[in-house]
């Protein structure tokens, strides 16, 4: 008995607040530093601390008491029923064990015991009647039961762990091989309740079930679907292997069957908004209880089943109706889902082309609609703007096709179009034109230069431009002078100074003959017999202004001496120049005398001469009036028409009626009345013959002619020797109007006729200059 006091080293298990061992007191030895004798102080004491001689031995049945206890509280969490100890106790017990190289013994009772109380539950779901029926309820309840079992285990995980803590933060990860006590029970809950092939086939069947009935309206336990698939999720592979592939088919065999149907039954906006609406309850099914992962191959099989097959289908059949009744919303759809699939946008331009040369190719091709033309082109710009601003997110690959389109079926009728456009821009900067303010006129006239740009032949719109501009200028019929100078100046920043000096010299001229007229009127002034008429001239460079035929008619002597006036000034000032009186062109300011009183007539020429025979007498017929004044029979009928049949009635024709026919008599109207003392009497406007029309393309055309010719001499004086294809080619690239090989060929045919060059002797496609 004497060893005993040394057997007990005051060892306790589950005792206390300690650290499981009680150690004795150390023992602090103390030495002299100073000198000898006893009598040091304490400052020259040192206190030093040892360790144990050896380490205390752990009592016999230490071990198995201990696990004893931690398997009855382990046991306990398994069976939820209270535990009988402290879970701090239990913590240091595990410590105690883990100190004293316990712990693979430990990890590895642990690990049977969980797999044991796992195996074990197995059984439940083997005898659960299950069978899977699509009414039947028996799925739901195997889902909850098996959701229970998961969190159950879960938690009772949870509660082991921070028993066995200290063992899986020291021997556990210290061991690389062996998974943490979560992990482990993951693994067992895997290996031995969801790998059971019978297990896992009734979960995924029942979790596909409840996911087919929320897609077809009906209310599910969403917490359920989230519990039991993040469970899938958290024990690893399950959830791709088993569950997401099987998912992925389902859903693709469903929305593949759904697209078929529903592009049969519905019309395209329903069908869209459709899938839209699917493809919105699918995010939120990733983001409510699928696993994030599975967000890319759920939303690519929607987009593939329900917009990818049938991408062509969908326009064919609804986009052109979406586009004329211009359907913002459903555009704006339309977009957005087509650039979630692959090509997806590529389709959508071919067929967003296809429209605008379709729609576009009606207004241009089509004469009766000539009137509107230019008016519906601006609006479909307008609108097809509109939708690429809203709809296509100003996206620039449609804007290019758009603008692609647009040079296409405007260029399909040659010419037609560029002289329209000539025709409006006269229409809206013509005096008279109250629709618009300056800054709404400016605004249309960009509009214009936008169609203007898609022209090929706009040198056939300068030629109806030019015309109609010397209308406006020579009449004074231009409704302002800065908005005329605004479109100039577009027309040189869109073509060129060499596009708009002629326009430009028109201009120049006007201005000139003010200053001109300056003059003469102080010339005439130094005359002895200055009349009294007051002449007003206007000098045209012939270059610059388009070609009128001279019409001679009989003025009267009054007239024709104020013409020698002119003339003898202004030749007297630049010698060498000749005047050409365009009688069609002139106007007047007539003084008459009626029965009410005085009126002014502001009136054409061809007016004036015939009102100035009623001073000689009251009564002319049509015979006399064309013989006196010498106007051509067409021009003369207009002329008597505007005085006798307009609203202005100066004359009074006899036999009444609208036109003018031989043997009419015309009587001067002294009872004519007018609230205006200034009465403007509008010539009846000839509507442009098409022989007209024929010439000015003519001349175009002709114009044409000479600029490949000097073209083609250009080049080749340069080149000295070409070949056929080369001249060609470069023909294409300086000429800046649409042209035929067939025309090039004639022009080079006729070059080598007038000797300017020649065919190579040898080879008949090589050419030469000749100096």
């Amino acid at each position: 008995m004497a060893d005993e006091p040394q057997k007990k080293p005051q060892l306790s298990a589950l005792v206390g607040h300690t650290n499981g061992l009680t150690k004795p007191a150390s023992l602090a030895a103390t030495r002299s530093t100073g000198g000898g004798g006893g009598g040091a102080t304490a400052s020259s004491k040192k206190l030093v601390i040892k360790n144990f001689r050896e380490r205390p031995k752990l009592p016999d049945n230490y071990t198995q008491d201990t696990w004893q206890k931690l398997h009855e509280a382990v046991g306990a969490i398994q069976s939820s029923i209270s535990i009988k100890y402290n879970l701090e106790e239990l913590y240091q017990a595990v410590e105690n064990l883990c100190s004293y190289k316990v712990s693979a013994t430990l990890y590895k009772q642990l690990r049977q015991v969980c797999e044991e109380h796992v195996k074990a539950q197995i059984l439940q779901f083997r005898e659960y009647p299950f069978v899977l029926h699509r009414n039947s309820l028996d799925s739901l309840l195997f889902l909850k039961k098996i959701n229970k079992c998961w969190q159950d285990h879960c938690r009772q995980m949870i509660m082991i762990r921070s028993i066995f803590l200290f063992l899986d933060r020291t021997y556990v990860l210290q061991n690389s091989v062996l998974p943490s006590i979560w992990d482990m029970g993951l693994e067992l809950f895997r290996n031995h309740i969801i790998s059971d092939k019978q297990v896992q086939t009734k979960t995924i069947d029942g979790i596909l079930l409840l996911i087919e009935r929320e897609r077809n309206g009906e209310a599910v336990d969403r917490s359920l679907l989230r519990s039991l698939l993040s469970m899938l999720s958290d024990l690893q592979q399950v959830y791709k292997e088993s569950f997401e592939q099987r998912f992925l088919e389902e859903t693709n065999c469903l929305y593949a069957a759904e697209g078929q149907r529903l592009m049969q039954e519905r019309e395209v906006p329903e069908y869209l908004h459709h899938v839209n609406k699917r493809l919105e309850e699918e995010g939120d099914r990733v983001i409510t209880y699928l696993d994030h992962s599975t967000q890319k191959p759920l939303i690519a099989c929607v987009e593939k089943q329900l917009l990818g097959e049938h991408l062509s289908a969908i326009l064919q059949k609804g986009l052109d109706s979406l586009l004329d009744e211009n359907r913002i919303p459903d555009l704006t759809q339309t977009y957005q889902l087509f650039s979630r699939v692959k090509g997806g946008q590529q389709i959508l331009l071919q067929h967003w082309s296809e429209y605008i040369k379709n729609f576009g190719t009606t207004i241009v091709v089509n004469p009766e609609k000539d009137k509107d033309m230019v008016q519906e082109l601006l609006d479909f710009k307008d609108k097809v703007d509109h939708i690429i601003e809203v709809c296509f997110q100003k996206n620039e690959k449609f804007i290019n096709l758009m603008k692609e389109s647009f040079e296409t079926f405007i260029n399909k009728r040659p010419n037609k179009p560029a002289e329209l456009i000539a025709k409006y821009v006269d229409s809206k900067l013509r005096a008279g034109n109250k629709e618009a303010t300056d800054e709404e006129l400016e605004r249309i006239l960009d509009k214009i230069m936008i169609i203007f740009r898609f022209i090929h032949g706009k040198d056939v719109f300068e030629a109806f431009y030019k015309k109609d501009l010397a209308k406006r200028l020579l009449v004074g019929k231009s409704a302002s002078v800065d908005a005329e100078k605004s479109m100039l100046s577009k027309l040189k920043h869109e073509c060129g100074a060499a596009f708009t000096s002629k326009l430009e010299g028109m201009f120049k001229d006007m201005e000139l003959s003010k200053d001109v007229m300056v003059q003469f009127k102080q010339y005439m002034q130094n005359q002895s017999d200055p009349g009294n008429i007051d002449l007003t001239v206007n000098i045209l460079t012939m270059g610059y202004w388009p070609t009128y035929t001279p019409m001679e008619v009989h003025l009267n002597s009054e007239m024709i001496k104020l013409q020698e006036v002119f003339k003898t000034f202004y030749l007297g000032k630049h010698s060498g120049r000749k005047l050409q009186w365009q009688t069609t062109l002139g106007h007047a300011v007539l003084k008459a005398e009626f029965k009410e009183g005085k009126k002014e007539f502001q009136v054409s020429l061809f007016q004036t001469l015939v009102l100035l025979m009623f001073n000689e007498g009251d009564e002319f017929s049509f015979e006399e009036i064309k013989m006196a004044t010498g106007i051509e029979d067409s021009e003369l009928r207009r002329t008597l028409q505007s005085l006798a049949c307009g609203k202005a009635r100066v004359l009074i024709k006899n036999p009444k009626g609208k036109d003018v026919e031989d043997g009419d008599k015309f009587i001067f109207n002294g009872d004519f009345k007018h609230k205006l003392f200034r009465i403007k009497i509008n010539q009846i406007q000839m509507k442009e013959t098409v022989e007209e029309q024929v010439s000015t393309t003519e001349r175009v055309f002709q114009d044409r002619q000479y600029q490949i010719d000097a073209a083609i001499v250009r080049i080749m004086k340069m080149r000295k020797t070409l070949g056929h294809n080369l001249l060609v080619s470069e023909l294409y690239n300086q000429l800046k109007f649409p042209v035929k090989p067939g025309d090039l060929k004639k022009r080079i045919e006729s070059l080598i006729d007038r000797d300017y060059m020649e065919r190579d002797k040898d080879n008949p496609n090589q050419y030469h200059y000749v100096a």
